[in-house]
């Protein structure tokens, strides 16, 4: 199966790298050069755009920044699309908005699917990712293969549109997380609790987290660079906002943290890095919630192996 792949940003290039390293038929195209480069050096071919890609692959992948930029990659896409080709979109997208798209490639005679993937970037680059897939099951079946070198668990969660649906749920229940370990961290050095200490009693509590176990050690490393910045985390939580508002739930939480997010750029820039929001309780009360012994960056210790299926109401 020949596999085109746009969009090498810090998670695309992580996930077309998996498929390189596993003997995929890859063609990649980015806007950036460099990046495009990076992945010839694993083993892709560089396309010389979305439409040709399309044109010359069976499958396309796309992983880009924003709904604005998926749709205008998928204007290029359309023309070539025919019985036998098929988009997978694992950007974090407007569930709307990817409901509209995948359409228009099935009037044309192709197969869509949303394919977000949640677990981080150090876990796509070992291909042992959480990928969910949101698509109709006789898709599913022909994105299967592909998804589970890419991924570890792959969840089919129905119709398309489902798959985004949950993927800014998670994302929104990820920033709630990050936010509450700032402030439970810097309560914790305020009373002059070892912070060592401090991470350690919260992973063998009722208090743990994935969030906690990964973005926690970059904030008390003093590294602080989870390789998501604040304005992918904004758009993801202003999707949760939206889904919310589309059904008149009156969210309490989630506005307070689009302020805070929306704070931490005014601070920091757009483009810093989501565990910054630390220093804005370090400059408020002076204290340093750094500690010995913590990793300047996340590696993914688990050996990398073929993904599978996971059934929906089961836990493996």
């Amino acid at each position: 199966m020949r596999v085109g792949f746009i969009g090498l940003g810090a998670v695309g290039a992580k996930l077309a790298g998996t498929l390189a390293r596993n003997g995929v038929d890859l063609t990649v195209f980015d806007l950036d050069p460099a990046r495009v480069a990076l992945l010839t050096g694993q083993g892709a071919k560089a396309g010389e755009g979305p439409g040709q890609i399309m044109r010359a692959c069976d499958v396309v992948v796309t992983s880009l920044p924003s709904p604005a930029a998926s749709q205008a990659v998928l204007e290029q896409l359309l023309p070539e699309v025919a019985h036998g080709k098929t988009w997978i979109e694992m950007s974090t997208t407007d569930p709307e908005a990817i409901k509209q798209q995948a359409q228009s490639v099935i009037a044309r005679g192709g197969q869509a699917a949303d394919c977000p993937v949640s677990g981080g970037c150090h876990r796509a680059a070992t291909g042992n990712i959480s990928i969910f897939a949101g698509c109709d099951r006789a898709t599913f079946e022909t994105v299967l293969p592909i998804l589970t070198i890419m991924g570890r668990r792959v969840l089919h969660t129905g119709d398309v549109g489902s798959a985004s649906v949950l993927k800014v749920m998670t994302n929104y229940l990820a920033t709630a997380h990050l936010a509450t370990l700032c402030e439970a961290m810097t309560t914790m050095a305020a009373h002059g609790i070892d912070l060592g200490t401090t991470f350690e009693a919260i992973k063998a509590s009722s208090g743990n987290s994935f969030v906690h176990e990964t973005e926690s050690q970059l904030i008390l490393s003093g590294s602080r660079d989870v390789d998501f910045t604040l304005d992918l985390v904004l758009k993801d939580i202003g999707l949760f906002q939206k889904l919310a508002d589309d059904k008149g739930i009156p969210l309490e939480m989630s506005p307070k943290l689009i302020e805070i997010v929306k704070d931490g750029q005014a601070r920091y820039g757009d483009r810093a890095q989501s565990d910054r929001l630390i220093e804005r309780l370090e400059e408020a009360t002076g204290l340093s919630i750094r500690a010995p012994g913590f990793p300047l960056e996340l590696v993914d210790d688990e050996p990398e192996e073929r993904g599978h299926e996971i059934a929906r109401g089961l836990s493996q």
